[in-house]
């Protein structure tokens, strides 16, 4: 499905145009069928030659209803440009043109109406006023089908053309992102809120929980229509009409926006580009009452140049953009810029940078997504896709990020480690990131929580205090000035020291102990004493009462009130 729309300037007969190739009238209101004047958004649709259907929405073409025309051309696939063949171009054809220009349009046809009117050198000059009006734009070149909607002339013509039109124009993108940009509610007899827009990005569904943003409303959605059917899903490219649960019709606004709010990102300042108009008499700057328009909507808001402080007609520059409420965005949303005081259009431009991080003065935007990544050196992967709309592989862990400071604090870690000497570095003093950076290390190997050197030569192994415990096992000496107490610990975790009731022992003194108490039981099954075990390993109460815990709690031995008898992991003899 493509959805197109009308453009031109008011009274060239762009409504009668619509009704004649859809048999729909896209004047809705009786005020605007008594006046013969469009004043809001209509819409119809019709089923061409090749069978491909299409959408076409009807704007405004009188200025003081320019701000309805915004509202309906910001999510169109192509226009058809309507110019009447009794007028030729005139003031508004130049401002609709000028719109959908900046909005980024890029596909379309002209339709010279009311040709029956028009006698044969009136309709040669309107087909060279067209022709110098829109060269080196994306109208240049474009076909001129000469109709006349009353008397039912050229209508087959166009609609041959629009075909062919909609056969070069690309489709929406299915990027699984669905953004609804709503510009119209009402209640409907029996169903309640009815919202209706052109679907982008994704699909949605019936039963979808969806936000009503920016209020932040929660909705879902109850039924789903599009070109007056019943569906169960809508794709992006189409208009659609949603019934919606949770929100009074009166609680939603042309320029609301329905989303998944996990999938998107709000903001309420942005980076962009602006292309100033070259026929505007006066630069662009922070002072005025401007008015953006994006998607269906309308936001007054405040602006900074970057850089410079204006920008001169026919320039292109970066500003930053300051919204009065946040907005789900991406990076490539077009907008146009109206100054409300002059109530003139000044320019349009691109949505560079959703979630700008550099101060104003120092920004230098654009839709790179390495500037993402460099500016905030680290970002989830999940993040970046709400900022940028493109996913990239992880470089640590869940983190993308930017090479120099990858290797930068790959270098900061692998110093923090070879500091650490022999015990390596405690890994549980190291943030997220640093534990996932440890896996990007290759000479970097990780045991009982220690991040060590790899090739690094162990110098526990034969630490003097350990080779005094081994040559004193059953009188070990104290560790104070011996050994330090980190060191010491990485020995009991290792477990070749053993630690009991504040005495410390190599590991061999336990399985040296275990066999000498082994051998007492074997001539005394009824028990030994603490004094006979003291006594049997040559040393003091001190040692031996620590020896006989360890014993016990290991299932060597067991306690019988004085006496020591055989555990059920006694050694065999």
């Amino acid at each position: 499905m493509h959805v197109i729309s009308t453009a031109g300037h008011v009274d060239h007969g762009k409504s009668t145009l619509v009704l004649a190739l859809t048999g729909t009238d896209p004047d809705r209101f009786a005020e605007e069928k008594e006046r013969g004047l469009t004043i809001d958004l209509g819409f119809a649709s019709a089923k061409l030659p090749s069978g491909r259907n299409v959408a076409i929405i009807d704007v405004p073409g009188h200025i003081r209803f320019l701000k309805n025309m915004l509202a309906g051309v910001g999510a169109v696939d192509a226009c058809l440009f309507i110019v009447a063949a009794t007028e030729g171009w005139k003031p508004q054809s130049e401002e609709h043109l000028r719109i959908l220009s900046l909005l980024g349009v890029q596909h379309g046809l002209v339709v010279l109406t009311k040709v029956g009117l028009a006698d044969d050198d009136l309709r040669e000059l309107a087909h060279l006023d067209i022709a110098e009006q829109v060269e080196g734009t994306f109208l240049e070149g474009a076909p001129v089908i000469e109709v006349d909607a009353i008397d039912g002339i050229g209508l087959d013509e166009l609609r041959g053309a629009i075909d062919e039109l909609l056969a070069d124009t690309p489709r929406a993108v299915d990027e699984g992102r669905p953004r609804l940009w709503i510009d119209r509610s009402f209640a409907a007899k029996g169903a309640g809120t009815v919202v209706t827009g052109t679907m982008l990005g994704g699909r949605i569904r019936v039963d979808d929980e969806l936000q009503l943003q920016p209020t932040g409303t929660p909705v879902r959605v109850r039924g789903l229509q599009s070109h007056y059917a019943d569906r169960t899903k809508v794709g992006p490219g189409n208009r659609v009409a949603l019934n919606l649960s949770g929100v009074a019709h009166d609680e939603v606004g042309r320029g609301d926006v329905l989303v998944d709010p996990d999938q998107w990102h709000r903001t309420d300042r942005f980076d962009a580009s602006l292309t100033v108009l070259d026929s505007l008499d006066h630069e662009v700057s922070r002072r005025g009452a401007h008015l953006l328009y994006l998607g269906s909507g309308e936001h007054p808001v405040q602006l900074r140049v970057l850089g410079p402080t204006a920008l001169a007609p026919g320039q292109t520059g970066a500003i930053r953009v300051f919204l009065p409420r946040a907005l789900p965005l991406l990076p490539g949303d077009r907008f146009v810029l109206r100054e409300a005081g002059r109530s003139e259009t000044v320019g349009g431009g691109e949505v560079l940078d959703i979630d700008p991080v550099v101060k104003a003065s120092e920004a230098a935007p654009d839709r790179s997504v390495e500037r993402v990544i460099a500016e905030r050196g680290w970002i989830e992967t999940d993040h970046l896709r709400l900022l940028t709309g493109e996913t990239r592989e992880p470089t640590v862990g869940v983190w993308v990020v930017d090479p120099d400071v990858l290797t930068a604090a790959q270098s900061t870690l692998r110093a923090d480690i070879e500091a650490a000497g022999p015990l390596g570095l405690d890994i549980a003093g190291l943030d997220e990131r640093g534990r996932a950076l440890l896996g990007s290390l290759d000479d970097i190997s990780v045991d009982g929580g220690h991040a060590k050197v790899a090739d690094q030569v162990d110098e526990l192994a034969d630490h003097p205090y350990l080779v005094e415990l081994r040559s004193a096992l059953f009188t070990p000496p104290d560790p104070d000035g011996l050994i330090d107490r980190d060191e010491l610990r990485e020995l009991v975790r290792r477990g070749v020291v053993v630690s009991a009731d504040g005495v410390f022992f190599a590991a061999e003194a336990i399985d040296a102990a275990a066999m000498a108490i082994a051998k007492m039981l074997a001539d005394q099954p009824e028990g030994v004493t603490v004094s006979e075990f003291r006594t049997a390993l040559s040393c003091t109460r001190k040692h031996a009462v620590p020896l006989l815990s360890v014993l016990d709690t290991t299932g060597r031995t067991r306690r019988r009130e004085n006496l020591r008898i055989a555990g059920p992991r006694l050694p065999e003899l």
